[in-house]
């Protein structure tokens, strides 16, 4: 199996998953076609996101004080429309 090869048919991908993985796994993305019409598509699974510390914009966002008040009466009557 040549490793510049990008498109399988159901039985070689079947046959050599192990290998198809590896291609993946190296950055490569590996079409599986079923009577030459491609199916399926092995791409590589993005890296997890990183957590982000509580408080990292701390200082950078402001809520007014009055944020949760009740909305003018204009505006509550364009909900309605």
């Amino acid at each position: 199996m040549s490793r510049s090869k990008t498109r399988y048919n159901v039985h070689e991908a079947k046959t050599h998953l192990s290998r198809l993985l590896e291609q993946v796994a190296q950055g490569e993305e590996v079409v599986i076609a079923r009577d030459g019409v491609p199916v399926a598509r092995l791409v590589p699974v993005p890296p997890p996101l990183t957590e982000r510390p509580l408080g990292m914009d701390r200082g950078r966002v402001v809520i007014a004080p009055d944020f949760d008040a009740p909305l003018p009466p204009e505006v509550l009557d364009a909900f309605e429309q």
